[in-house]
Order: structure tokens, then C-alpha cells, then sequence
């Protein structure tokens, strides 16, 4: 019987999950609206139960730039439909900052479902991944040469997703971890230039950081196609790495798995040894 649950298995975090857990000898079911075990869409109670049959631990994510309905209540009737089936253990994928944010915040009311439901919970609050330079939001501007975004010299700690991969595992398959929030980040906090340069040696191309307005940001995101709300969203968290509101280096990843947390250096040489920046 199938018995660990992952939501979003086909993300960045989700299937580095997967892969985890498989190699180790878990069984593990895979859920998402394409390309899973399972199909399943958090908007749709419908999917629920299929996904839920037979579950005792389960990793739960919220994409919150992705504009829905009803945010606040879907996680909550997830997480509650959830142990009514029997699961046990939850991990739930939350963001950096939600502890002190507004009780608005769609990640809030997710966090406070999973810590109420009565399961043994562990909550992961990650910074800006390193992956969105390669995998994502970031790396078509990376491979045009110019990253635009509105962070001035602000610097952040960029998390590697491999590092929430195996706290998440950790946390799914030991009690140990129950009753954690891990706040996750890297090692050091760096700028987009500095990002940019360092990828830009190891990937063999000119790659440089322009900062712009929070306007000229939103502006070009709705004109590729991103929905308006979510061009706001990211553009205000960016303005937090502005402010140098984000700069804060935590020890999350050391507490949970007992090692210093990836360097940003060490993502780039194998991101570039992969080839994703050509």
C-alpha cells in the first residue's frame, strides 16, 4: 500500500521528494493534475479521496502565486479530510516570513490548519530557491543575459531545493521532526548581481542583474502572460530583498539534517554541469 503522500510531485521541491523517498525504500504515491500517480487538484474536493486512500504521512504545498478562489479554506478542508482518512504525519511546504506576516497571508491559515489537526506536523518555511535561476521564473531571463528584477543591492540567503527535499524527507519519515518549523535558507546571504556573475563564470555566458521599478517589473510580467495579482505578490517580496528584509541567514537546515546548509556556489557548478544554462 502505497502510504506517503506528495503533493505537487512534479515541482521543484516535490519530486526531489519522490526521488528521495523511492531510492530509500518508501512508498510513495504522486499527486498533481498531470504527470502522477494520481491526478489531484487542491480546488477540486473531488480529487481528494483517491489521493488520501491508504495515506499515513503526506507533504503539502500551496502554490500561492497561482491566483484561486477560497485560498484561505482549501488547505484547512485538505488537512481535515485529510487525518479523517487516517493520515498521520503532515509536512507542509509554507515561505519565509509567514510567522510575521498579516493573518491574510495565504499561507497563514495553512500553516495554522496543519499545527490544530491533531496529526504530528512539521512546518518548512524556505527562502527564494536557488532553482528559480534554472528551473524556473528566472532562468528564461538568465539565458537572455539581463535578470530584471526590483532588488537594487538587497541580498538574500538562496535556499537549494535539494536541501528542502531532504529536510521534507527527514520530517515525513522520523517523529523526531514533529512540532518544527524549520526556517530554511543558505548559508549567506548574496545579491541578484552577485548571483548573476557566479552564474555567469560557471555557465561560460555574460550574465548581469538589472534593477528595475516595481512598476517596469509588474508591467512586463502581465504582458508575458502572468496574472496581474501574482505579478504584484512576487514584485512586493522582491521589495522585501530591496529593503534588506530578507537578508537574514537561519539555521534550519543544520538543526533538521545535523550539516551546513548548500552553498549558492556549489548549486551554480552543478546546475551548470547539467547544462541548464546551455
Amino acid at each position: 500500500m502505497e502510504n506517503t503522500l506528495i503533493l505537487g510531485a512534479t515541482g521543484k521541491t516535490g519530486r526531489r521528494v519522490v526521488r528521495r523517498l523511492r531510492a530509500a525504500g518508501h512508498s510513495v504515491r504522486t499527486a498533481s493534475r498531470t504527470g502522477s500517480d494520481v491526478t489531484f487538484d487542491l480546488g477540486d474536493p473531488a480529487t481528494w479521496p483517491a489521493v488520501l486512500d491508504g495515506v499515513t504521512a503526506a507533504y503539502l504545498l500551496e502554490p500561492v502565486l497561482q491566483p484561486v478562489p477560497d485560498r484561505a479554506a482549501r488547505m484547512p478542508k485538505f488537512v481535515s479530510e485529510a487525518v479523517a482518512a487516517g493520515v498521520q504525519r503532515l509536512v507542509l511546504l509554507s515561505a519565509h516570513g509567514v510567522g510575521d506576516a498579516p493573518d491574510d497571508h495565504p499561507l497563514k491559515s495553512a500553516e495554522l490548519a496543519v499545527r490544530e489537526s491533531g496529526a504530528g506536523w512539521t512546518i518548512l518555511r524556505p527562502g527564494w530557491f536557488a532553482q528559480n535561476f534554472s528551473e524556473s521564473f528566472w532562468k528564461p531571463w538568465v539565458l537572455s543575459g539581463t535578470v530584471a528584477v526590483p532588488t537594487g543591492d538587497g541580498r538574500t540567503p538562496f535556499v537549494d531545493a535539494e536541501d528542502i527535499a531532504e529536510v521534507a524527507m527527514a520530517a515525513l519519515t522520523d517523529d523526531c521532526h514533529s512540532g518544527q518549523i524549520y526556517q530554511l535558507t543558505g548559508p549567506r546571504a548574496i545579491s541578484f548581481a552577485e548571483a548573476a556573475e557566479l552564474i555567469g563564470k560557471a555557465a561560460g555566458r555574460t550574465v548581469r542583474h538589472v534593477d528595475v521599478t516595481t512598476e517596469v517589473f509588474i508591467e512586463r510580467l502581465v504582458s508575458n502572460g502572468v496574472h496581474a495579482d501574482a505579478a504584484r505578490l512576487l514584485a512586493g517580496l522582491l521589495a522585501a530583498i530591496r529593503d534588506d528584509r530578507e537578508a537574514a541567514v537561519s539555521d534550519g537546515v543544520e538543526r533538521a539534517l545535523g550539516r551546513p546548509a548548500r552553498p549558492f556556489e556549489d548549486y551554480v557548478a552543478e546546475a551548470a554541469a547539467a547544462g541548464h544554462w546551455g
